[in-house]
């Protein structure tokens, strides 16, 4: 019973979706290794303990989630099949699976360094806020996509013990490319936003105008990338990375039309896999293979 509501559970918090913010950790990680002169000590066993703070961070954040937005999900015809609403999961197994989740982080940021440990309550803070800000604004958005985007800015301080400003780039650009992905998809929920006072973007101005922002973000998104090439002197991989972000965010942006939302799971799940995945080997290659001086 215990595996089965645990299984249950890792499908209510889209457990693979990891994916999505875990590759950009990794390449902060990468990159204050690299900023180090490639001898920090202990990389690996710290990699390990960065992917164990993402995976419980995430894990808690999507199950507060689905617990505060249960009442609206069971409302809502696209999602009152979820877990919760459909009576599948106790809201008291989910409570518990957050605790757990948030112990699991705090213990591992205290693994890695003071600083981290000590942010950890507040990165808790930002990943859960997040879940009540539809309810009022809609730059909720942009606080999905920094809760998101805080996760290399952490993953350099778990290298280096301190936060360099130049980092804060990539921060910059997770946050955009996630609020970008974020308004696509929400505006499969237009009519219910509308219905329910729910504060959105697609809400706020109507789908067509809605893409439009999706595509400034990601723009916004591009350019902070290559900021922080420029800032950090990154190398030819590292272009061709940022080449085919944006080869995978115009053929995303391609399958959704304002009249036409029938691709949009595509383009949300598939593409932004791609996207961060695709990314993290280009630019893992390039801090690897063209070092500094070689």
């Amino acid at each position: 019973m215990l595996l089965k509501r645990l299984r249950l559970t890792l499908e209510m918090i889209k457990f693979e979706h990891s994916v999505f913010a875990l590759p950009f950790a990794l390449t902060g990680a990468l990159l204050a290794f690299r900023d180090g002169g490639y001898a920090t000590a202990g990389i690996w066993p710290r990699l390990l303990w960065i992917v164990a703070a993402m995976v419980g961070a995430r894990s808690a954040a999507m199950a507060f989630n689905r617990l505060v937005d249960a009442g609206i999900d069971a409302r809502n015809p696209r999602t009152r099949m979820r877990h919760l609403p459909a009576g599948l999961l106790s809201r008291g197994f989910a409570w518990a699976f957050v605790a757990i989740s948030s112990a699991l982080f705090v213990f591992a940021a205290g693994q890695l360094n003071p600083l981290c440990f000590h942010l950890a309550p507040l990165a808790l803070a930002i990943v859960f806020f997040y879940s009540f800000t539809k309810r009022f604004t809609s730059f909720s958005h942009l606080v999905l996509g920094f809760s998101l985007g805080i996760a290399p800015a952490a993953a350099w301080i778990a290298v280096r013990g301190a936060l360099d400003p130049r980092i804060l780039w990539l921060t910059a650009a997770v946050t955009f490319w996630t609020s970008g992905f974020d308004v696509i998809y929400s505006c499969q929920d237009y009519q219910f936003d509308c219905d329910e006072g729910l504060a959105s973007v697609p809400r706020v101005l109507g789908i067509a105008r809605a893409l439009r922002v999706s595509q400034a973000m990601h723009i916004s998104m591009v350019a902070c990338l290559l900021a922080l090439v420029y800032t950090l002197h990154l190398g030819a991989l590292a272009l061709a990375g940022v080449a085919a972000v944006i080869g995978l965010l115009l053929y995303e942006h391609s399958l959704v039309k304002p009249d036409d939302l029938s691709r949009v799971n595509a383009a949300f799940f598939t593409m932004n896999g791609y996207v961060s995945v695709l990314f993290f080997l280009f630019w893992a290659a390039d801090i690897f293979l063209l070092k500094p001086g070689a």
